[in-house]
């Protein structure tokens, strides 16, 4: 990703507001505050003209009839959601005020170059246009940094989407593992997934969240993931087809807090001691004591030498070196052996 949107070793947490404003600006306004203070980097929204994403006869999925409890078409459901590229302007505004980063995800052509227009820091591209190839190759002349989600898809249409992208000039490429599913099961997850994403394109990784509970995210962040995704709400039951599948602003704060804690624990790989288990070290480790007098010229072996903890002397792992030498001075009993080796 770039620089200016993820900072070095830090992942890039996204509160998908999505159209969890429920077709509300002042709703939409309170969603941007909320994905603030929960320390969200980015509070992402959704934008379409609903006549060009969806013909007026598609039913809604299962999950949205559920939470919704109506049985209106898939596009009357949109239409009541859609938000104007006039409400979007002043969401980017407001999001500029406060200090967040305003990003939205479009479902369409005239969408995204309006959205580009307002100066959204990446292309977000959802699930459901994994293999738009039209979409993607129009997307992919923009040569702007993508977050490409990856639900409902195998890894054959993540390769085309991939290529469709590539063949136009995009390189910068982030993939998002996503289970379409809202609430996902835990069984239904398959974080593994993630990483074979990351073996099989190298590019680099991360998770759109449809799980309760912060721990699927955690554990992937934990695996790599450059990039959290979770879908956000004020009010997890407030009428609209997400809100149930999303995360309340104080459970959010605690995921934000424990992705930035496992961030820190995770480190730079490299096994050494750190500075406050140097001076442990000096008091725990086991050092070769003498287990008797020792006079110097002795020959030194298991019989007059063994390993406690000391506060000086060779350190154990120097056992092979020291037995069957000749002792260089006098050592009373419990005295760490010193050697010029």
């Amino acid at each position: 990703m770039n620089p200016s949107i993820e900072e070095k070793g830090k992942c890039l947490i996204i509160a998908e507001a999505g159209v969890n404003h429920n077709g509300r600006l002042d709703l939409a306004m309170q969603l941007c505050d909320a994905a603030k203070n929960a320390g969200a980097d980015v509070v992402k929204f959704q934008t379409w003209k609903t006549e060009k994403i969806i013909t007026q006869s598609v039913s809604q999925a299962e999950y949205q009839i559920k939470n919704t409890g109506s049985q209106e078409s898939q596009y009357n459901m949109l239409k009541h959601l859609e938000l104007t590229y006039e409400e979007f302007r002043k969401i980017k505004q407001y999001c500029d005020k406060i200090g967040i980063m305003f990003a939205s995800t479009a479902d369409e052509e005239d969408s995204l170059d309006f959205l580009i227009g307002l100066g959204i820091p990446f292309i977000k591209i959802g699930s459901s246009d994994i293999g738009n190839l039209p979409f993607l190759r129009y997307i992919g002349r923009k040569k702007m940094p993508i977050i490409l989600s990856t639900g409902m898809s195998t890894l054959a249409e993540v390769d085309i989407s991939v290529n469709a992208l590539k063949e136009e000039g995009t390189e910068d490429i982030t993939l998002l593992h996503c289970t379409t599913d809202y609430p996902c099961l835990y069984q239904d997850v398959n974080l593994k997934a993630m990483l074979t994403l990351k073996e099989s394109f190298h590019l680099p990784v991360g998770y759109s969240d449809h799980t309760t509970g912060i721990e699927i995210a955690n554990a992937a962040v934990s695996l790599g993931a450059k990039v959290i995704e979770k879908h956000f709400t004020l009010n997890r039951h407030m009428g609209g087809p997400d809100h149930a599948a999303s995360m309340e602003p104080r459970e959010f704060k605690e995921m934000v807090k424990t992705i930035r804690n496992i961030e820190l624990a995770l480190g730079d790989g490299l096994k050494r001691p750190t500075q406050k288990e140097r001076n442990i070290r000096d008091v725990v480790k086991k050092r070769i004591v003498a287990s008797k007098d020792i006079v110097r010229g002795e020959t030194l072996s298991s019989e007059n030498i063994c390993v406690k903890r000391n506060d000086t002397g060779e350190e154990a792992v120097m056992w092979d070196h020291i037995v069957g030498i000749k002792a260089e001075r006098d050592y009373k009993r419990d005295k760490g052996l010193i050697f010029t080796l």
